[in-house]
């Protein structure tokens, strides 16, 4: 079951190793994003957590995108729930002063969250799957940008969310321009994703050196 393999993005047309030379090599991305952030993360241990998530996102979906595989589907997927459960974590702590126990409640309230808001964006747009998950991050995100307006935060926090919403665009336009661009767009969700994922690291930097 977990050998499997699945062909899930308009690049791959087989299951070799390289057939998704793009959409493998783009994840670099997010290991030039880490090393990037890695030494302005230096001191801040939250950061520094999410630098080295980052790079296992880059490290877990070069595996998704060569051996094709639902081991590496779930190496893909993992990695990108950790660091927003720990950015959630630490937004609702920090950004919001909600403390432990605020950090830990918002983490129970998560996955019924995006159940729920998922669902509903489904019913809007039907066959939206898996990307109604990161639609649901997407707009909480814009929440808690909202919470925070007339900040430096929270506009650090939207302008991350409409990064996502453009690179969620390019994840769902893959199959659809299938025919006339072989290549797909899924690899401009890498590009961008690792530049939304280290301003958001960037935003909480900011946030937290203005405390010190």
């Amino acid at each position: 079951m977990w050998a499997e393999q699945v062909i899930a993005y308009c690049e791959r047309s087989d299951f070799a190793f390289w057939a998704e030379p793009v959409n493998a090599v783009t994840n670099a991305a997010f290991l030039i994003a880490a090393a990037i952030m890695w030494p302005r993360a230096r001191g801040v241990p939250m950061a520094q957590a999410l630098v080295g998530v980052l790079a296992v996102i880059g490290v877990g979906s070069f595996l998704w995108h060569t051996h094709a595989t639902r081991w590496a589907g779930l190496a893909d997927v993992l990695p990108i729930l950790v660091f927003i459960l720990i950015y959630l974590f630490a937004a609702t702590r920090d950004f919001l002063r909600l403390g432990l126990v605020g950090g830990a409640g918002a983490l129970a309230l998560f996955v019924p969250y995006v159940a729920a808001v998922a669902w509903a964006l489904g019913l809007v747009v039907p066959g939206l799957g898996a990307n109604a998950v990161y639609g649901a991050v997407a707009l909480l995100i814009v929440i808690y940008g909202l919470i925070l307006r007339g900040t430096a935060t929270g506009r650090g926090l939207l302008i991350g969310a409409g990064v996502l919403f453009v690179s969620l665009g390019f994840r769902m336009a893959d199959a659809a321009v299938c025919d006339a661009f072989p290549i797909g767009t899924h690899f401009m969700w890498h590009i961008l994703n690792a530049v939304m994922l280290a301003w958001m690291i960037e935003v909480y930097l900011r946030y937290r050196r203005g405390l010190s």
